[in-house]
């Protein structure tokens, strides 16, 4: 098999030296038609196969265009520009567009160029792709056109532009930028930045023009402000240096709060069985508070001074002056019943506890002559009281700590 193969190459490659002088013009005339027919459809874009529809352009002028220019729609070319018409109003463009592209009616059009040098071409510009479209002998008016500035308003314009330039301040850049080996790299960045800034602006042009003109009373008035500003930037710094400094103050606070927080919340709610009964005895506190403020305004006058002031004023004359009251201090008898000092156990407290001697020199600051409202009668027991009647217990919660009799065992109980 392998000699057959061989035998059948051989063969075709003897036929093809015989023949070889056929075979160059063969292959030279394919060439010319591929090479023809990729400038034709390739490089030229003629589709003598394709059909078209005509659009008429209304330009205010005709912006360096000419005729055999591409037609784009965002860049894609879609057709070329037939002829050039003048009008009263200004250049009629009629293009040819290609049948499969489908241009909305809305589209805006304008006329860009490729380079500086010119190379301009007809842009259409759809918001949407959304119809209806163009259709054959379609007129676009000028009201949706837009031309490129022109050299010589370019070059009008660039006058007043180059007028303000200083050449000193020119060559002082020059001579910054040539200090490194990146000065022409700064330099093509600057240049960059400040063609993109152009561009934004073009689209807020009113916002633009009204900055400039009121930028002047905006810059004069912080030239007028310059001390103020430099005191404000100089407290300023005196702050953050002192916040930097307290920043991992901050920190600490930041990372023990939440815990602590945490803490507080579950307080309250490990609590949270006898906050009602705390409530109400904070409101009948409050209400006891209220009708004796005048006694308590009494009994701490704002008339006193410090303790450092009672103490100073002990010494003098080379010495330490005191009064020392010999006489035995009144003991009042309550009534109610006697506990053993000695009693390991809780009680609770007694609840009628008023001193039954009667005489005015005795207790004169006590609870007895108190200041009260009009028709109080709690200087004294009520009547039938009985005065061996203790307090209630004290709630217990799920975290009450119990107290149980903490002396020895007695032999019997005590008698209370």
């Amino acid at each position: 098999m392998i000699g057959s193969v061989a035998d059948a190459v051989v063969g075709v490659a003897r036929f093809g030296y015989r023949r070889r002088a056929w075979l160059s013009t063969a292959a030279l005339i394919m060439t010319l038609v591929v090479a023809s027919a990729y400038l034709f459809f390739g490089a030229l874009q003629v589709n003598p196969l394709a059909s078209s529809y005509r659009v008429t352009v209304e330009l205010p002028e005709s912006a360096g265009l000419l005729p055999n220019q591409n037609v784009t729609m965002r860049g894609v070319p879609i057709g070329r520009v037939e002829r050039l018409d003048i009008t009263p109003a200004g250049v009629n463009a009629v293009v040819s567009v290609d049948s499969s592209a489908a241009v909305p009616v809305a589209s805006s059009v304008r006329v860009s160029g490729l380079s500086p040098a010119g190379e301009q071409y007809i842009d259409f510009v759809a918001d949407s792709g959304d119809g209806p479209y163009l259709a054959d002998g379609a007129v676009v008016s000028q009201d949706n056109t837009v031309v490129p500035v022109s050299l010589a308003d370019l070059l009008a314009n660039a006058d007043g532009a180059l007028a303000q330039a200083d050449p000193a301040k020119l060559e002082l850049i020059k001579r910054e930028l040539s200090m490194s080996e990146a000065g022409p790299q700064k330099l093509a960045d600057i240049i960059d930045g400040g063609t993109f800034l152009l561009t934004t602006l073009d689209s807020v042009l009113p916002e633009t023009s009204s900055m400039l003109r009121t930028s002047r009373v905006v810059l004069t008035l912080a030239a007028d402000k310059n001390a103020g500003i430099e005191v404000a930037s100089q407290n300023l710094d005196q702050v953050f240096d002192g916040v930097n400094r307290m920043r991992q103050g901050f920190r600490t606070l930041t990372e023990q709060t939440p815990e602590t927080l945490a803490e507080v919340d579950n307080l309250f709610a490990d609590n949270s069985e006898t906050m009602v009964e705390l409530l109400g005895s904070l409101t009948s506190t409050s209400q006891l508070l209220y009708l004796r403020v005048p006694a308590l305004n009494a009994l701490f006058p704002a008339h006193r001074t410090s303790v450092l002031d009672a103490i100073g004023s002990i010494m003098h004359d080379n010495g330490l002056w005191a009064t020392g009251d010999i006489y035995p201090r009144y003991s009042c008898d309550y009534g109610t019943p006697r506990l053993p000092p000695s009693s390991a156990d809780y009680p609770e407290a007694f609840m009628y506890t008023y001193c039954r001697d009667d005489h005015p020199g005795v207790l004169v600051r006590g609870a007895k002559n108190a200041p009260r409202p009009a028709g109080d009668d709690t200087a004294g027991p009520p009547a039938g009281a009985d005065l061996g009647r203790t307090t209630d217990p004290t709630p217990k919660g799920r975290y009450t700590i119990p107290t149980p009799y903490g002396g020895p065992t007695l032999p019997i109980e005590p008698p209370r």
